[in-house]
């Protein structure tokens, strides 16, 4: 079995506000009796894509004794989260692979710079395509935009732009046991490709169904939440915190 935490979008800005929520997830990781194999964070990392923001987000996440794994979102800032935050080279996309457990953890750059939107770029989908290849064991596969529409207009019309591109390439490879979003601040549950969708609660704030709301789609005092995937004997199962 693979254990996975899962947060999303805690946009640190410098504000104490911010920082305390993200705190509040990690603490509570940390204190666990138990270990997770890894936390994953689905994008929004930062506010501003600021360096001294993702310098603050290495400090909140030290204390956790495994894999931190971060994808950017479209309010981070390529080059500093590369730099900054994973402390590596290269220019482009930035696409990781990590092995966890037994199982691939591929974190994709869904982010189209200056746009709230995402789309995957070829070359993007082209290394997915090489490092799903690699192995036949489990993968999750992990971005910040959803592929999907999740019913909430206003977030919908910010949702991944080339689903079909990468349902294509999930389509060559059986061995993808579910793919793994943030930028909704909600937690969901849907289906994409065939396949289990999992969005993470937003860590900053968190984002009201229509029938929730009577204009602010945003609701600023909601606790903190996050989501734990569970994957053993071909099943993934999905359980929401909220702190």
């Amino acid at each position: 079995m693979i254990t996975l935490a899962h947060l999303s979008d805690i946009h640190i800005d410098g504000s104490g506000r911010n920082e305390a929520r993200a705190r509040k997830v990690v603490d509570y990781l940390a204190a666990l009796p138990g270990r997770v194999d890894a936390v994953l964070v689905t994008g929004d990392l930062t506010e501003e894509g600021r360096p001294v923001d993702y310098g603050t987000v290495r400090e909140i996440v030290a204390p956790l004794d495994v894999p931190v794994l971060f994808c950017p979102g479209n309010h981070d800032e390529r080059e500093a989260f590369r730099r900054t935050l994973l402390r590596i080279g290269g220019t482009g996309p930035v696409n990781q692979a990590v092995e966890v457990a037994g199982a691939s953890i591929l974190l994709l750059d869904s982010v189209v710079p200056g746009e709230p939107g995402g789309a995957l770029a070829p070359e993007t989908l082209a290394w997915l395509d090489s490092a799903l290849s690699r192995s036949d064991g489990p993968a999750f596969v992990a971005l910040h935009h959803p592929p999907v529409a999740l019913g909430i207009p206003e977030l919908d019309a910010m949702r991944l732009g080339n689903p079909d591109d990468l349902a294509h390439v999930l389509a060559r490879h059986p061995r993808v046991v579910g793919v793994l979003c943030g930028h909704a601040h909600t937690g969901a549950a849907s289906t994409f490709a065939g396949l289990p969708l999992r969005a993470a609660p937003g860590v900053k704030n968190t984002t009201l169904l229509p029938w929730e709301h009577d204009g602010d789609i945003t609701r600023h005092d909601a606790p903190v939440g996050l989501a734990f995937h569970l994957h053993a004997d071909d099943v993934l199962t999905t359980h929401y915190r909220s702190l």
